[in-house]
């Protein structure tokens, strides 16, 4: 294929699946059903809270899923914390035997939130088995565990979704993702020592957060639904135990530890070993949404980083029969997106390149200006079409308006993926391949690492 055919047909082809996609994904929103109800009391329930330096939140949290979830287990994972995480939550667990403390400490702390997550898994086999001792025998497949951010907070009906038919009363069920919403959508000032327009921003950053995960990256979970490829997410993750155990007899341990996304290897994980994941959109968890540019892009460098090293599962998808076709469609689709947007970028440049260098430059715009206003339009139109069932469904006092702005602002959102995949194909190709975690809203700029390291 010649170098003007490829420049002429990519965009074409990368627009056709993204709207193909995007379609799925609408149409699963659309038609999507409430979940049944189950009954919480069927399972015994552990929340694994990996915390860092969390010292300003991790007491209300613990305390607030004590509250909610009566009869639930906390287990506080802290990663080597500098600050009175590790004995703010002694004094709670000293009160409370349900509240459990994970210590770890260097050189084996602060390598990944995976990691983190593996020490509890085996912290909770220890506690089981102190309990089998004295106690009638554990029914693992009725241990049921839920990963919350060390800031979440868990719609008071989770358990009781999460128990559903739709979900772990299913038994070939491994692993439930619950919708996540961005806690702090209506704060007037999420920049206190800032000024009016910095503030302006930081509202929309955050509003864009929120519209995001609301619906667009909820449609396209329920498309994952139909395609059996649902991902797991690293905040409101349920997992049944004994999947988590099949998982660590074949690969060492549940969690990943050199991942970066360990909350999606981990579905697929569950997936290539013969358990279901599903998506319920019902019920929420909450996290805070990031009002600052450089936090926000770090952040998603991570995660388009991770998804570009998820590559290394296509093999195996493609030849598991635990994935039907659309399933691996639906997967490589997700896995080549960074790389696609990374493909565009370097596209783009090699046509500006060779218009200049080609000459008549002008005359090549002006007679494409027809095509490049309609792909415009039509690349536009599907992130417009969000925002009003945005405002429908999570902000009705708001106007029809804000509703097609908001729509509009999120297709300029989005095109915050083509910086992060080419700054994730960078790091990758540097080496650096570390994992931190990203600095909370009220923790002061420029101290420590944000959300990647080398």
């Amino acid at each position: 294929m010649s170098l003007h055919l490829l420049l002429y047909v990519f965009p074409f082809l990368l627009l056709a699946g993204f709207l193909v996609y995007w379609a799925g994904a609408r149409y699963a929103y659309a038609r999507r059903r409430p979940s049944e109800l189950g009954d919480p009391t069927a399972y015994d329930w552990h929340f694994f809270v990996p915390c860092r330096d969390e010292e300003a939140v991790i007491a209300t949290t613990v305390t607030r899923l004590r509250t909610d979830f009566a009869t639930a287990h906390v287990w506080v994972i802290d990663d080597a914390s500098d600050d009175l995480t590790a004995p703010i939550v002694t004094a709670l667990a000293d009160q409370d035997p349900h509240i459990h403390l994970v210590s770890r400490r260097r050189p084996d702390a602060r390598i990944g939130k995976g990691a983190a997550l593996n020490a509890a898994y085996t912290a909770l086999n220890t506690h089981l088995g102190e309990a089998t001792d004295t106690d009638t025998d554990t029914d693992r497949s009725r241990v049921i565990v839920c990963v919350v951010d060390a800031d979440g907070q868990v719609g008071p009906d989770a358990l009781a979704h999460v128990s559903g038919p739709d979900a772990f009363a299913d038994p070939d069920m491994g692993g439930v993702q619950i919708g996540v919403r961005m806690r702090n959508v209506d704060d007037e000032r999420p920049l206190a020592d800032r000024g009016r327009l910095a503030n302006a921003y930081a509202r929309l950053l955050i509003r864009m957060q929120d519209v995001e995960f609301a619906v667009s990256n909820t449609g396209m979970q329920l498309l994952r639904r139909r395609t059996g490829s649902v991902g797991l997410g690293g905040n409101g993750q349920f997992t049944r135990l004994t999947a988590l155990d099949r998982i660590a007899a074949a690969e060492r341990r549940p969690w990943q530890q050199d991942a970066l996304l360990e909350d999606y290897e981990l579905g697929l994980h569950m997936r290539l070993a013969g358990y279901q994941v599903t998506h319920l959109a019902d019920t929420w968890v909450t996290q805070e949404a990031l009002p600052y540019t450089r936090r926000f892009l770090t952040q998603r460098t991570r995660w388009a980083q991770g998804n570009i090293t998820c590559v290394r599962y296509a093999n195996r998808i493609v030849g598991s029969r635990h994935y039907k076709a659309r399933g691996v469609l639906e997967s490589l689709y997700t896995f080549f997106q960074p790389i696609a947007h990374l493909a565009t970028l370097v596209l783009t440049a090699v046509t500006l390149v060779a218009l200049v260098l080609g000459g008549g430059a002008a005359e090549v715009v002006l007679a494409a200006w027809p095509l490049a206003l309609a792909l415009a339009v039509v690349s536009i139109v599907p992130f417009l079409l969000w925002g009003p069932v945005y405002r429908r469904e999570f902000a009705p006092d708001r106007s029809r308006i804000k509703g097609l702005l908001w729509g509009f602002a999120l297709w300029l959102y989005a095109y915050h993926l083509f910086i992060v995949s080419a700054r994730g194909f960078v790091r990758l190709v540097r080496g650096r391949t570390g994992w931190a975690k990203t600095r909370r809203n009220s923790e002061t700029a420029g101290v420590g690492p944000v959300a990647t390291e080398s």
